[in-house]
């Protein structure tokens, strides 16, 4: 093996550690857009049945469903107050 050839395979890996170590990079973003909002819709879950749980007593509750969940998931505790005033005014 002669001095060139071995520079070349050094660069075709390096070249290739580089390219996937990128587009790791870049596929990472959407996966944490995704568990970001599937631990608040969880949360947001966890919240409307806490209000259920607390409010049975008064005859207050919020319908625990996916849209509902996906609503506090995403906008929080505004989203919570949003549908607590949406079903209760």
């Amino acid at each position: 093996m002669d001095f060139g050839m071995e520079i070349g395979i050094f660069l075709a890996y390096g070249i290739g550690f580089f390219t996937v170590f990128f587009f790791g990079k870049l596929l990472l973003a959407p996966v944490r857009l995704l568990a970001r909002l599937l631990f608040n819709s969880l949360a947001g879950a966890g919240l409307i049945a806490l209000v259920n749980l607390v409010g049975g007593a008064f005859g207050v509750g919020i319908p625990l469903n996916i849209l509902n969940a996906f609503i506090i998931g995403i906008l929080g505790i505004p989203g919570a107050l949003m549908l607590f005033l949406g079903f209760f005014v």
